[in-house]
């Protein structure tokens, strides 16, 4: 058995020049990025590099999943092949770790696959993923006017005070359901489909440190022409909604519009949706 294993980044639309654009790239490991074609049709192509078998068979793999700092560095580099492919050609984005024995069991799953390939890749032709994550974050809304708790025992005042804290929460929550209903306006509107992801907690839930609590978590395919307009309105989701904040984030490949090669061709170890 080869010491490397074929690490499968995305299947693309074999674009001229595209050959070209991937013999620069360097993908996880650092390897050279190559492309592997369909005996039978070469209109699609499977794009790959060699990785370290060592590294990347099914018990090694499970062991550097737990190890955050190899994830990240895979991860980088994973993205950076797509995202440079993406500017060349229609590309459909691989779940992070995809690896095969050898190219010709890539180059078979491909081939057995060419159809359904073919049309996903045709559906997501002239479109991008775009991010749309909804926050509330109940202390930037006001108050209701404060009551004189001057003749109340302290517990009533607590009391009291609590009831107002659920008060300005409630109406908060009400409001992010608006902009969330603004938002899937804006997507019926101007784009092709919507994917909901679980929404984030700790580190992940707001990466730019706004602060507040994501509570909508979705991601959409929208054609190019069309992008403008879905972010104008996107972007006033929120107007007029206090302790509500509507943040988008693209465009990206449509990672979360892709689909994970034959399970029994390759091992997919980790979702490969960018962050």
């Amino acid at each position: 058995m080869s010491d490397l294993l074929t690490y499968a980044y995305a299947v693309v639309r074999n674009a001229e020049g595209l050959r070209e654009t991937t013999a620069p790239l360097r993908g996880v490991a650092d390897s050279p990025v190559s492309l592997v074609t369909d005996t039978g049709d070469d209109q699609l192509g499977l794009v790959v590099s060699h990785v370290p078998g060592q590294d990347f068979q099914e018990d090694a793999l499970k062991q550097h999943l737990e190890d955050l700092e190899w994830l990240e560095a895979v991860a980088r580099a994973h993205h950076g092949v797509i995202e440079a492919l993406a500017e060349r050609t229609t590309v459909l984005p691989l779940r992070l770790a995809t690896v095969y024995l050898d190219d010709n069991r890539a180059r078979e799953v491909l081939e057995a696959g060419r159809t359904m390939f073919a049309e996903r890749v045709a559906r997501l032709s002239e479109h991008v993923e775009w991010g749309v994550k909804i926050y509330v974050e109940p202390s930037a809304a006001p108050a209701g006017p404060a009551v004189p708790a001057a003749d109340l025992t302290p517990g009533r005042a607590y009391l009291r005070s609590r009831r107002q804290q659920q008060s300005v929460r409630d109406t908060v929550y009400q409001a992010a359901q608006k902009a969330a209903e603004r938002v899937e306006a804006a997507g019926r509107k101007h784009a092709s489909d919507r994917v909901r992801h679980r929404v984030q907690q700790g580190l992940l839930a707001d990466a730019a440190g706004a602060g507040g609590e994501n509570v909508v978590n979705d991601a959409y395919l929208v054609p190019l022409k069309r992008c403008d307009d879905f972010l104008a309105d996107v972007t006033h989701a929120a107007d007029g909604l206090a302790g509500v904040r509507v943040e988008a984030t693209g465009p990206w490949a449509p990672y979360s519009f892709a689909m994970p090669l034959d399970e029994s061709g390759g091992a997919a170890a980790a979702e490969g949706a960018p962050p």
